[in-house]
């Protein structure tokens, strides 16, 4: 398990095999993900937790026999419960020793750049990609020679209806922007989310071809120009997979 605790892996094994038969979830291209090599795995955030991230860590666990590192939000480290369980799985907050060691292994690391801002908004906003200029992973990726391997899936914003956009109404409260995702409201086939299991929504995973980090970068405009343009580059991938799927 390489330092990782055996109970609480096998736990989040079980517990996203059966979200994987609730949602009939498949993976289109998962070939992308086998070969060897460590590669940073970049998806969109569903609603209003990465259902199919989460899915596809374990599809990839059946396959490789490890569980890939999601980059988790920064506020779990302030609930010692949920800290406690996402080290033993091997997940981290950002990029420090326990990345370098695991990508020195050949292990893929797992990130959605939307993070609660894209995965906690209302029904207005469905399969829309919305990273801003959040490049810190694709700084990652080059920091470590790592491919960036877009995944976009249809259904991941399906499971709940979304009421109300969480950053709003905590930039209107005054709530600190780590805290915002706790005031999204949704609303499953049984109640409010979280008192509710989501709507049995079918999930049709697409992996995309991998893209190369330094691919937009022609050292003439600069270290943040070349970021931008694989960033934007990224960004179109998953949302034509999204697209894709949808259709």
């Amino acid at each position: 398990m390489n330092g990782r605790d055996g109970w609480s892996v096998a736990t989040w094994v079980a517990y996203w095999h059966f979200w994987q038969w609730y949602h009939g979830y498949t993976v289109a291209g998962l070939e992308r993900l086998l070969a060897p090599g460590a590669k940073l795995i970049v998806g969109y955030h569903g609603r209003p937790l990465a259902y199919d991230m989460c899915m596809l860590t374990v599809a990839l666990y059946d396959r490789l026999g490890y569980l890939p590192h999601g980059v988790v939000h920064r506020g779990i480290e302030t609930i010692p419960s949920l800290k406690t369980f996402t080290d033993a799985l091997g997940f981290v907050t950002d990029d420090g020793a326990e990345i370098g060691e695991a990508i020195a292994r050949g292990e893929h690391v797992v990130v959605t750049p939307g993070g609660g801002m894209e995965g906690c908004r209302s029904v207005l906003h469905r399969y829309e990609v919305s990273w801003g200029d959040r490049v810190g992973y694709v700084r990652l990726a080059r920091k470590y020679g790592l491919p960036i391997v877009p995944v976009g899936a249809a259904g991941a914003d399906d499971g709940y209806i979304g009421l109300n956009d969480a950053e709003a109404v905590g930039r209107a409260l005054g709530i600190p922007r780590r805290w915002a995702w706790l005031l999204w409201t949704g609303i499953g086939p049984l109640g409010l989310y979280p008192f509710s299991p989501p709507f049995p929504v079918r999930f049709r995973q697409r992996v995309g071809d991998p893209i190369d980090p330094w691919a937009d970068d022609d050292g003439r405009a600069g270290e943040a120009a070349g970021l931008l343009r694989t960033h934007r580059r990224v960004v179109r991938a998953v949302q034509s997979l999204l697209d894709q799927g949808r259709r």
